[in-house]
């Protein structure tokens, strides 16, 4: 009787025999956790600000008024405005064009090449992929920072040389993240079937391999988003990213904060503020979507 219970248990749980349980989708998962949501709200308001920042910012960005020198936050200037006069909300405004556009490209285009060469090195295998990761180890090596930093003195500080130099950085981590995940797609039976029917290996790469690992991709350019965005913050602040007079977060940072971060507190904080909620959105997105494209963890 006991074990008879416990099957009918385990019955009324499933739900019905033959009657599979309706699965939320990605979108219902997202609805399940307001923080990604938050995330995805916050990032779309950054984004919106970047595209239509000549509309929005009611001041030239990169206009000097030595009348108004760090003029505390007042119904004019609402963020203030910093040692040359330029007002604080306008660039801060323009520096998430910077940031957001700085960050989407680097992210999108590191995250191809990894996903390219980590699929191939997983289905190849052998000496390429043994190759490969000793590549991959030597970049991961060394701290990203480090890495860009001397990268930096051979191509310089333009800002398409930032977003090349962020690029490379980037491209090692993402390489052995989907590799991993392919390696695992890549022992599967329809992998073996796929084989026995005689397809090539571009074909089963393009059509078998990487669509089954496009959740863990789209988890990482999320990620690399952000690590983008602090990486290009970092360079500017150490007054080897973006240069003045373009505003960008981390040179707005470099500007105020070692001079006015007792006298003219606004000058560091906003823009400090829009680095911490703009990365913490990806963050926040990112965890929402692994959570929406995996299947275990929708079921949970």
């Amino acid at each position: 009787m006991a074990t008879l219970s416990s099957a009918l248990r385990a019955v009324d749980a499933a739900g019905t025999p033959g009657r599979p349980q309706r699965k939320p989708g990605p979108w219902g998962a997202l609805r399940a956790h307001p923080v990604g949501a938050l995330g995805i709200f916050l990032l779309a308001l950054f984004a919106l600000n970047a595209l239509f920042a000549d509309f929005i910012a009611p001041f030239d960005p990169v206009e000097t008024n030595f009348d108004n020198i760090l003029t505390p936050p007042n119904e004019t200037h609402w963020f203030g405005t910093d040692h040359f006069g330029r007002d604080v909300l306008s660039r801060v405004i323009h520096g998430g064009r910077t940031a957001l556009f700085i960050g989407f490209i680097a992210a999108t285009v590191s995250s191809g090449i990894g996903l390219t060469l980590g699929v191939a090195s997983a289905y190849i295998g052998g000496t390429f992929d043994l190759l490969m990761q000793r590549v991959v180890d030597l970049f991961l090596a060394f701290p990203g920072i480090v890495l860009a930093l001397a990268m930096i003195s051979v191509f310089g500080t333009s800002l398409p040389h930032v977003i090349l130099i962020i690029t490379i950085v980037q491209i090692p981590a993402t390489v052995r993240i989907t590799r991993a995940a392919a390696l695992a797609i890549r022992e599967t039976t329809y992998i073996d079937a796929a084989k026995a029917l005689g397809y090539g290996a571009a074909r089963i790469i393009l059509r078998h391999v990487a669509p089954n690992i496009m959740g863990v991709f789209l988890v990482v350019v999320t990620g690399k988003v952000a690590q983008a965005i602090l990486l290009e913050a970092s360079l500017s602040y150490l007054g080897l990213g973006v240069q003045d007079p373009q505003p960008a977060w981390g040179l707005m940072l470099r500007n105020g904060a070692d001079q006015f971060i007792e006298s003219a507190f606004w000058v560091p904080f906003y823009p400090g503020m829009a680095i911490t909620i703009t990365v913490l959105s990806c963050c926040f997105f990112g965890d929402s979507l692994r959570d929406a494209l995996d299947p275990r963890l929708r079921r949970e």
